[in-house]
């Protein structure tokens, strides 16, 4: 029997804070000179999502891997730990 990442991912737990630790650092630059967008599918969590004309981020979420911080051909990303005692707890088994 194989597990679905989806169900890897049911195992994680998240303190979430109130502030992001994700940014867009400029919306108009994804929107016209990024047709690719790969944030959209480079992160494992699927944290961003086109919504009507921009590209939503929903931190919530995050796995903390940093995969679209270096993904961002254009650096556009501003991507850094969440504040002490807020982000994911890894649960594994």
């Amino acid at each position: 029997m194989s597990v679905k990442v989806e169900d890897k991912l049911f195992l994680n737990r998240y303190r979430v804070d109130e502030e992001s630790h994700l940014r867009i650092i400029d919306y108009t630059l994804c929107l016209k000179e990024c047709p690719d967008q790969p944030c959209l599918y480079i992160c494992p969590a699927n944290v961003y999502k086109l919504d009507r004309d921009r590209i939503s981020v929903s931190y919530e979420g995050c796995l903390e891997c940093g995969s679209c911080r270096i993904g961002c051909p254009h650096f556009n990303i501003e991507w850094r730990f969440p504040q002490g005692g807020y982000g994911i707890r890894h649960k594994f088994g």
